[in-house]
Formats: C-alpha cells, sequence, structure tokens
C-alpha cells in the first residue's frame, strides 16, 4: 500500500463492535433453556431458581433483586408458580420487558384449572411447551432486531426438536401395558403429562402448589388408589423432600400390597450440570425413561430430530 494510501487508511474509524449478548434473566430454568436455544450467540440467559429450587416456594433475596436490576430481558412463567415473584416482576416491568409466558403463549381454554387459577406446569408435555416459542422469540428479537433471523431459525429448529421429542414421549408411554400408565408422585405436576401422553390416571401426595405439607388423610387416600389398582411403582422428585412418598409407600405396604420407589423426577426444576436432566429435553427426557421403566414399557429409539442432541447427552 501506498504511504498515502496507508494513512487514509489508518484515518478511518474502526469497524463497530457487534453488541454484547443480551442478557436474559428467568425465573425458572426451563425459561432459560428456551431463551438459549432461541437466542444462541445473541443471548446469555440465566435463571433465578437453579437445580433443586421449588418456584412455589422460593423467595427472592436481595442479590436476586439486583440481577432482576441488571437484566435486560425478563421472562417469568406466571404468578399462578412464582407466587413471591409478583411484586418485583411487577417494579422491573415499569422500566424494561417482562413477560409473563403463560399468558402471551398459552390460550386460557387449553390450561387446566385449579380452583379457579391455571395449573401452571405447561413444560411437563413438550408439545404444549412448545407453544411458549412465538412470544419468547418476539420478545427476545425485537431486543435485538439485528439477530431476528438467526433467532427465527433457532426457534423452527427447537420446534422440530420438541415435536420429536413429544411424539417420542407419547410412544413410549403407550409401551407401558394397558392397566399399569398410572403415575403417583410426589406433588400434581403432571397433570398436562398425563392428558398429553395416555396416562390413565395421576394422583399425588401433595396438590399443585407445594406450600403445604400433606396431610396423613391425604397419604391414606393415595396409597387407597395404590393398592386398588396394584400401581406397581411411585416416584419421587427432585425439589421435594422424599419423606411424604417414603410415608406413602409404608402406609401401602400396611395395607398388604407392595410397591417400590421408581426413580426420581424433574418436575419444577432440571438437573444438576452434568445430569441428563441439565437441559429441558433432558428432563423430559430422564422422566420418560424412569416412568417408562419402572411401569413396564420399553423406550423407543431415538428419532432424527433428536440425534445430535442424543449423542452429547447420552453418552
Amino acid at each position: 500500500m501506498r504511504p498515502l494510501a496507508l494513512a487514509a487508511a489508518l484515518a478511518l474509524p474502526a469497524p463497530a463492535l457487534a453488541q454484547d449478548p443480551l442478557r436474559v434473566l428467568t425465573t425458572i430454568g426451563m425459561l432459560a433453556d428456551m431463551a438459549q436455544e432461541i437466542g444462541g450467540a445473541c443471548v446469555q440467559a440465566e435463571a433465578l431458581m437453579g437445580p433443586g429450587s421449588d418456584p412455589h416456594l422460593f423467595t427472592p433475596r436481595a442479590s436476586d433483586i439486583t440481577r432482576l436490576d441488571q437484566a435486560e430481558v425478563i421472562l417469568y412463567l406466571d404468578p399462578a408458580l412464582e407466587a413471591e415473584m409478583t411484586r418485583p416482576l411487577q417494579a422491573m416491568a415499569a422500566r424494561k420487558p417482562v413477560l409473563g409466558v403463560l399468558a402471551a403463549g398459552f390460550d386460557a381454554d387449553d390450561l387446566l384449572d385449579d380452583d379457579g387459577a391455571p395449573d401452571p406446569h405447561v413444560w411437563m408435555a413438550a408439545g404444549f411447551w412448545a407453544q411458549a416459542i412465538a412470544p419468547v422469540q418476539a420478545t427476545l428479537a425485537q431486543a435485538r432486531p439485528d439477530c431476528a433471523a438467526d433467532m427465527a431459525q433457532n426457534a423452527e429448529g427447537y420446534a422440530r426438536q420438541l415435536a420429536a421429542l413429544d411424539d417420542w414421549a407419547r410412544d413410549a408411554i403407550e409401551s407401558i401395558p394397558e392397566g399399569n400408565r398410572l403415575l403417583v408422585t410426589a406433588h400434581d405436576a403432571f397433570n398436562y403429562f398425563a392428558r398429553a401422553y395416555g396416562i390413565e390416571a395421576s394422583e399425588a401426595v401433595a396438590g399443585i402448589s407445594t406450600d403445604a405439607e400433606p396431610s396423613i388423610a391425604d397419604i391414606r387416600e393415595v396409597a387407597a388408589f395404590v393398592v386398588e389398582n396394584a400401581v406397581p411403582a411411585v416416584f419421587v422428585e427432585t425439589t421435594i423432600n422424599p419423606r411424604s412418598v417414603n410415608a406413602l409407600v409404608a402406609e401401602v405396604r400396611a395395607q398388604g400390597h407392595e410397591v417400590v420407589i421408581g426413580g426420581e423426577l424433574f418436575a419444577d426444576a432440571m438437573g444438576e450440570e452434568g445430569q441428563l436432566g441439565e437441559d429441558y429435553i433432558g428432563m423430559i427426557w430422564s422422566n420418560i425413561t424412569v416412568i417408562t421403566d419402572a411401569l413396564g414399557g420399553t423406550l423407543p429409539p431415538v428419532p432424527a430430530a433428536l440425534e445430535d442432541w442424543a449423542e452429547r447427552a447420552l453418552r
């Protein structure tokens, strides 16, 4: 390059640096996972509530309010789930995008009712949970318009994965012998799961919320269901102390029926890093695997749309 040309080139302004990733903070891990899948490199998504956290009981600390304040976009599900987050989320909504995904993505007529409030556990059925993709994508794209095309492509790919997971889950549950498709869990988080995948009956020791301990009467009522229907296995959950299910097993055996704990399910939170349930697909995959194995079914082959995920996760 000639000296004058070199001088002119050095005088030009440097290219603008790309924007930093959009800081997205969600309440639950399932939403953080969806936001990251859709946003890709344009998003840095984190969840306030980590593995083992119970969103029904979660109360934000001062450090959590600071994280909410520092986020550029906030995603939550609904006050029916994160009851103690209502006031801080309302305060943040005056200053930044705050999306309530249940109201934005789901028709009220499709939601199950819990004494006049919606059952919030919509992520428990993969095909139903996919309805959250569109409002999450729109919110992220509005905050990072330059990434909108990439986000649309990512959202399409994620929707295909969830559709494949949904079909695989249904096939797995259908392999369980009739009469054994009976799901007994620690709390009532599996109603959408039961509706989507052909569970014949679903019972739980505690209700939809976990803010009250089950009574002796509750345990005896569920035990009577287990005995009457010869349920072979019941399940504990990662976010709930297993003592209520242990008490259920003891009561069932006292009534003359042998039942086992079939395994641990993810309900209100995903798993630890390195566990199969560390992402949403793995969470549902793990639940289906545990339930199918314990109730006498056979797992179908990995669907083509999930082969890349399976290669990473099922090693």
